[in-house]
C-alpha cells in the first residue's frame, strides 16, 4: 500500500468513523491542543476527559494557568498520575506566557519542559496544520502491525525506524485530520486485544493481518520483576481537626503533592511523635496497602495517631504545615494519600 493511499484509507475512515466531538476539539487553540496531548500521554480518553473539563474551566487559557500557584495545579491533577507533566505543564505556561506568543516550531516547541517529539507533532499539526509526524502509543501500535516490525519500541533502533516509517506516511494535506485519525484507529479498532481487524481501512495492506499474527505485534516490552519498597505513613490528627501533611519535593514520586510523613518503620514513626512530646491519645495501624508505580511496588502502611496537644515544632520553609481537614479539598494530593484521608477524616 502507498503512502498516499494509505493516507486517502485512514482519512475515508476518519470521515466516518473518527471521533469529532472530544472536548478539545472545540474551540480549537494551541494552548488546548497541548493541554489536551500532555494530559493523554499515558492515560486514556475516557480519564482525561473530566480533568480537561475541569482544567478548562479553572484555566481557560495560558495567562491564566502560568499565574496560578503550582499547589492549584497539582489538585486539578490529583488522580491522574504522573505528576511531572502537571509540574511541567506549569512551567511551560509560565515560559509561554513570558515569550508572548505560542512556539509554532518544533525546534522551539522541544525545549520547553515536558513537551517531546510527538507531542510537538501533535501541536504543530492539530493547531497549526503544519505537517510533522508523530508517534504516541496508539500510531506505534498501527505501524508496528501495518508493516509487521518485530521488536520492542522501547529499542533505540526499533523506535528510529517507526519514526521514520511515521514521517513517511504524514501527509502534507488535512494533516490536522491526518493526525487525529491515525490516533483515533489505534485507540478504536487497532486496540492492544482484540483489535477490530475487519473494520480497520488498512487491513488489505496490514502485513501483521496478511500473515495472520496481529496478537505477536507490537513486541512486548521485556519482562521485568518490580522491586518492593515499604513505607510508613503517619496520618497524624490534632484534636482541632487538623492533620499533619509534609509537602514532597518538586521533583521525583509525587512531587510537589502534599503527603503524610514517612517513616521506615511504624516505630520509628512512634519515636518521632516522642521525640516532638506529642501527647498520644490513641493509635492504630492500618492493614497494609500497595500502590504501583512504573518501576516499583510501594507497599505502605497507615499509622494512625490522635494527639491531644497542638504540636509547636520548627517547620522547614513551610514544608511540614497542620491543614484542618475542610482545606485538604484545595490541595493537590497524590490519589493513595487521598483515598486515605477519606476513609478516615473528614475529607469527601
Amino acid at each position: 500500500m502507498s503512502p498516499s493511499a494509505f493516507q486517502q484509507n485512514i482519512l475515508a475512515w476518519f470521515d466516518q468513523y473518527g471521533r469529532k466531538d472530544l472536548p478539545w476539539q472545540q474551540d480549537l487553540t494551541p494552548y488546548r491542543v497541548w493541554l489536551s496531548e500532555t494530559m493523554l500521554q499515558q492515560t486514556q480518553v475516557a480519564t482525561v476527559i473530566p480533568y480537561f473539563n475541569a482544567f478548562i474551566e479553572k484555566f481557560p487559557d495560558i495567562a491564566s494557568l502560568a499565574n496560578a500557584p503550582v499547589d492549584e495545579v497539582l489538585h486539578l491533577w490529583s488522580g491522574l498520575g504522573y505528576y511531572a507533566r502537571a509540574r511541567n505543564l506549569h512551567k511551560t505556561a509560565q515560559l509561554i506566557a513570558k515569550r508572548g506568543r505560542f512556539p509554532d516550531t518544533l525546534d522551539e516547541l522541544i525545549e520547553l519542559p515536558g513537551i517531546g517529539l510527538s507531542t510537538a507533532g501533535a501541536i504543530l499539526s492539530i493547531a497549526f496544520n503544519k505537517s510533522q509526524p508523530i508517534l504516541d502509543g496508539n500510531v506505534k501500535r498501527v505501524l508496528t502491525r501495518f508493516k509487521a516490525i518485530s521488536g520492542w519500541s522501547g529499542n533505540s533502533a526499533v523506535n528510529k525506524e517507526l519514526w521514520a516509517i511515521s514521517a513517511r506516511l504524514t501527509p502534507l494535506d488535512r494533516v490536522a485530520d491526518y493526525t487525529q485519525a491515525i490516533m483515533d484507529l489505534g485507540a478504536t479498532v487497532c486496540t492492544r486485544s482484540k483489535p477490530a481487524c475487519s473494520a480497520c481501512p488498512l487491513n488489505a495492506g496490514c502485513l501483521a493481518r496478511l500473515a495472520d499474527k496481529v496478537s505477536a505485534f507490537p513486541t512486548p516490552k521485556p519482562a521485568k520483576t518490580l522491586p518492593v519498597k515499604q513505607l510508613t505513613l503517619l496520618l497524624l490528627s490534632g484534636a482541632d481537626n487538623r492533620i499533619l501533611l509534609e509537602k514532597r519535593p518538586p521533583t521525583g514520586i509525587w512531587g510537589g503533592l502534599w503527603s503524610l510523613p514517612e517513616f521506615n518503620s511504624i516505630e520509628s514513626a512512634q519515636d518521632w511523635c516522642l521525640t516532638k512530646s506529642i501527647q498520644i491519645t490513641g493509635q492504630q495501624t492500618l492493614a497494609t496497602r500497595r500502590h504501583t508505580f512504573s518501576h516499583y511496588h510501594l507497599d505502605y502502611t497507615p499509622q494512625l495517631v490522635q494527639a491531644d496537644n497542638p504540636i509547636n515544632f520548627v517547620m522547614e520553609a513551610n514544608q511540614t504545615v497542620w491543614y484542618k481537614v475542610e482545606q485538604l479539598n484545595k490541595l493537590g494530593l497524590a490519589a493513595p494519600i487521598r483515598q486515605l484521608l477519606q476513609s478516615h477524616t473528614s475529607i469527601k
